[in-house]
């Protein structure tokens, strides 16, 4: 999916969020902009990871 597609659907997506929840978001949208680069490159590769052996990591905690 492109950007544009990804914020279009991501826009879509925030009018139907229960407003409870609204604040949440915007805390995590803004934890995400004051986080380096570097650090969320870390991150989006850590959960990569996660999601393509999770029956690697579930096997390893057993």
């Amino acid at each position: 999916m492109k950007s544009q597609d990804l914020r279009t659907e991501i826009n879509r997506l925030i009018q139907d969020v229960p407003d409870i929840f609204l604040e949440d978001i915007l805390s995590y949208l803004r934890l995400i902009e004051k986080t380096s680069e570097q650090d969320l490159k870390a991150l989006s590769d850590l959960n990569r990871i996660f999601k393509e052996d999770q029956e690697l990591l579930e096997k390893l905690a057993k």
